[in-house]
């Protein structure tokens, strides 16, 4: 009967451990796609069933206080690190999330996104912004800090 129950007991653990790493909520270090350095830690949370990022790091060497120069309002010059980047995503039938609002502080620019993990690889997160028809994607990677 012990024995039973700490079988029990290690399935619904690992179980657990299992979900959480195949989700697409977390921290997740950014990877440019065109330099394939890494560019900052975002944590990507679930607010009211949406989805929402905002950046907690800068790690791109001499960005690390970098402020929103390109910005326009109330973003003007405010700092890069605490900025609500992705907000109201939804989630689609295909475990894909999908919104209007990708915020690139870089450019100033926003853009309607599709999010998903990596089918091959659930520590990799696939960020696609569309602009119009034209569409970019980066493969972000599962952060442990």
């Amino acid at each position: 009967m012990r024995r039973k129950i700490k079988i029990a007991v290690l399935l619904c653990v690992g179980g657990m451990l299992i979900g959480n790493a195949q989700s697409v909520f977390g921290k997740w270090k950014t990877i440019d796609d065109r330099t394939g350095n890494p560019k900052g830690v975002i944590e990507i949370y679930k607010k009211d069933g949406l989805m929402y990022g905002k950046i907690l790091e800068v790690v791109e060497e001499g960005k690390e206080d970098a402020l929103c120069i390109k910005c326009e309002g109330d973003l003007k010059d405010t700092p890069v690190v605490g900025m609500t980047i992705i907000k109201e995503g939804k989630k689609n039938s295909d475990d894909e999330w999908k919104g209007k609002f990708l915020f690139d502080p870089e450019q100033a620019m926003t853009f309607r996104f599709k999010i998903w993990l990596n089918p091959e690889d659930p520590d990799e997160l696939k960020v696609r912004g569309y602009l119009a028809f034209l569409y970019r994607t980066q493969t972000w990677v599962r952060y442990e800090g």
